[in-house]
């Protein structure tokens, strides 16, 4: 069996064990442990590369980003066993929640790995599909008024915007046929890059606004956001750090594969105005929302939603400097982001609330996490030397080459969102501790993939191994 189909029948595989398997320790044991051999296999992957076939493709693009989402969904898997556990105990979640949660995030991780895998763009789309359904349940699992609100609102926009998705995808398959025939070849990745040229322009130009639109809500770009941060405030904190760290990318890759197609056809228009205009509302808008936010997790969504124009600003400008930028950024992002959310998790059992306000102190109460959550936000703002400044940094300079105005204005953006993660950073880690209201045993599981994650982002700020960033360029030459 070659590690490809090992890579996405162990956490399939999994997924149905946990479902029929009794919750508590062993269950969470089963999730990292199948959560382990995945990464494992991901790394066999990226190692030895399968030849491309009709239904399924590894180059540079997709195999960093599936080694990126096998390690964080297993360090996810180690916070979530504590995490939940302590949910259970509390009484905020049932048993039988527990092994949903446990049997949905193996289906979750299968779902988005099958994604990022398929050289077919209708197996992408299902793929998708299935992590939105999939998604929407751990949304529910509290099962309170709210949660199953924000639930709902999640299925209703993310169906809209999978079904643009789903036209978009349609259309390609249509510009595609006369030139290449019907049938696999003519939803094969490699097969529609190597003849887009002959494609018609006007119909790949029509398909592109509909997946930009339909696959950036799935993305979180404004204004097509509404969803994301009632799904975060809502849901289960490891699953907040899955969404903001892992599903916003797969959604963006989806998008960068088309745009590559497009970049096939010297007829078609470029797709990069829309996606700097998208990019750039998405900043600003996020920027200034911060400052209303007074729910921790609340905060955070719209943080990534600030993040993800953030990339797709940078994709939008193109060019190997920003595409390298670009791609920098998804993996500093999705370390950084979901560091934050380990921190607010174990913040928000050791205090008993979210409520911002009503936090203060926390590095002197409980300096493990109030430190890592400082670290992680210093992180996220993009402050040096974490990761994060390099990336932004690159994308500044890439885009005052090409268009001055624009970068005054992504700037602004940056400055705005600074400000906001500063301010709420130094009432909640500083100050006159307030009380606690839960124990701290579950803590270590905690910690340690936070200070890995922060300490993953620091490293890469201050030295990017040659060979990683040789491979950062060869993806962003592939970008166009």
């Amino acid at each position: 069996m070659s590690a490809l189909a090992v890579m996405l029948l162990v956490p399939t595989a999994a997924a149905i064990a946990l479902a029929l398997a009794p919750g508590g320790v062993f269950a969470a044991l089963i999730n990292v442990g199948a959560s382990l051999a995945t990464l494992a296999a991901s790394l066999v992957v990226l190692a030895d590369r399968p030849a491309p076939t009709e239904l399924w493709l590894i180059d540079d693009l997709n195999a960093y980003l599936i080694v990126l989402t096998a390690f964080v969904m297993t360090t996810t898997a180690v916070f979530s066993g504590g995490y939940m556990g302590h949910e259970v105990a509390a009484g905020r979640l049932s048993a039988g929640a527990l092994r949903t949660y446990h049997a949905l995030y193996q289906a979750l991780n299968a779902a988005m790995l099958l994604a990022m895998a398929a050289n077919n763009v209708g197996l992408l789309w299902v793929a998708i599909e299935a992590a939105t359904l999939i998604t929407v349940i751990m949304v529910s699992l509290y099962r309170t008024r709210e949660a199953i609100e924000a639930a709902w609102k999640y299925f209703i926009l993310a169906s809209v915007g999978i079904a643009l998705a789903l036209f978009g995808t349609v259309l390609v398959y249509l510009a595609a046929q006369p030139v290449i025939g019907g049938g696999l070849e003519a939803m094969a990745w490699t097969v529609l890059q190597a003849r887009a040229a002959g494609f018609s322009p006007a119909v790949l130009d029509l398909a592109f606004v509909f997946l930009l639109v339909g696959y950036g809500t799935k993305v979180g770009l404004a204004p097509v956001h509404a969803w994301l941060p009632d799904a975060h405030a809502e849901g289960p904190t490891p699953m907040s750090a899955v969404l903001s760290g892992l599903l916003l990318n797969v959604a963006l890759y989806a998008l960068l594969r088309f745009k590559m197609v497009l970049a096939g056809s010297r007829a078609a228009g470029t797709p990069g105005p829309l996606m700097i205009g998208l990019g750039l509302v998405s900043l600003l808008f996020a920027g200034l929302m911060l400052y209303r936010r007074r729910d921790l997790k609340r905060f955070f969504a719209y943080s990534s939603i600030e993040h993800m124009g953030i990339m797709t600003f940078a994709f939008g400008i193109g060019g190997g400097l920003a595409n390298f930028a670009g791609l920098f950024h998804m993996a500093a992002h999705s370390l950084a982001k979901s560091s934050i959310f380990f921190a607010v998790g174990g913040i928000s059992q050791v205090k008993g609330t979210r409520e911002i306000a009503a936090l203060s102190g926390l590095t002197a109460s409980h300096p493990a996490l109030g430190w890592g959550l400082v670290l992680a936000v210093v992180a996220i703002a993009g402050a040096p030397p974490f990761g994060l400044f390099t990336s932004e940094f690159l994308i500044v300079s890439s885009s005052f080459a090409h268009a001055p105005a624009l970068t005054a204005v992504f700037m602004l953006g940056l400055l705005v969102g600074f400000a906001a993660l500063v301010l709420r950073v130094q009432h909640i880690a500083f100050g006159a501790a307030t009380p606690s209201h839960a124990g701290t045993a579950h803590q270590a599981t905690t910690v340690v993939p936070l200070y890995t994650h922060v300490g993953l982002v620091l490293i890469a700020g201050l030295w990017l191994p040659a060979p990683l960033a040789g491979w950062f360029a060869a993806i962003a030459r592939l970008l166009g």
